[in-house]
């Protein structure tokens, strides 16, 4: 969510002001099935050597990867997911269920997996990717070139973290506070009560993840891990390994929980590094 905590913080007060009114108007929608909603295209290609489809964490959105297209070689075309309840999908309910998210998600992407692909997820994202993986094997001939996932635990391990979903808002808002979310943002009422359906769902949607036994995955796995982040130790990332029968790396780099943002170039350095080989 720091991500979009930061782009608020940064628009003009009328910005704000706007935001704050779409807010409001806010219409609880069926979450739309089209790929043009579910993925924006930067930069798009009309014969992509590759699509790198990533998913960003709980909270957040497709900004998040407004600038990879100038980290990644030019024949990549890059896919940010849009999840439903975020930035320009405000108006439609979050999942808080992944095997409904995943089941919608493979339908709405389908007409795009056209061209060879692989996924990219951080956090909540990685874990999206993983099963959205799982799932095309079981239901369609595609399956990913690579795996790209960052600072998600090894799926098959128990969530250590106290489940805060439910809390009532105040409770909830303190532990916000605890992760960094400035205090504006936290008491400016209209602006949270617009928010905090979207970061409740995600949250939910993690917390009630339920992990099934599969057989390893046939892609190469690429994990990556922050040096600081307190959240998830290298040790919780080592058990990705049982989930490929492809070539493993596991590597981690500087930054908290959040490096996708500190260690940005090189992590892009990394992936444009490994994607001719994958």
């Amino acid at each position: 969510m720091s991500d979009v905590v930061e782009r608020i913080k940064a628009l003009p007060l009328a910005q704000q002001a706007l935001l704050l009114q779409q807010l409001k108007q806010q219409t609880i929608q069926t979450p739309s099935l089209r790929a043009k909603d579910w993925v924006i295209r930067l930069q798009p290609q009309s014969h992509p050597r590759l699509r790198l489809f990533c998913f960003a964490y709980a909270g957040g959105g497709a900004s998040l990867f407004r600038l990879w297209p100038h980290g990644l070689p030019d024949d990549v075309e890059i896919c940010a997911v849009q999840l439903p309840g975020r930035e320009n999908r405000l108006g439609e309910t979050a999942y808080n269920r992944l095997p409904t998210l995943i089941h919608d998600l493979s339908a709405a992407l389908m007409p795009l997996l056209d061209r060879p692909f692989a996924c990219f997820g951080h956090s909540m994202g990685a874990l999206i990717s993983f099963e959205f993986t799982r799932y095309l094997r079981k239901t369609t001939p595609y399956q990913p070139i690579a795996l790209y996932l960052a600072a998600f635990r090894a799926p098959q391990l128990p969530s250590p973290n106290i489940k805060i979903y439910h809390l009532p808002t105040e409770v909830f808002k303190v532990v916000l506070e605890a992760e960094g979310i400035p205090l504006e943002i936290l008491r400016n009422d209209e602006l949270m009560r617009g928010l905090l359906p979207t970061l409740r769902a995600d949250l939910e949607l993690c917390d009630t993840y339920n992990y099934h036994a599969e057989p390893p995955l046939s892609c190469p796995l690429r994990i990556f891990g922050g040096q600081d982040d307190i959240r998830v130790r290298p040790t919780d990332l080592d058990g990705w390994i049982l989930h490929t029968q492809a070539s493993y790396q596991q590597t981690i780099v500087p930054g908290n929980h959040f490096f996708v943002h500190s260690a940005h170039d090189h992590l892009l350095a990394l992936i444009a590094q490994d994607l001719p080989m994958a």
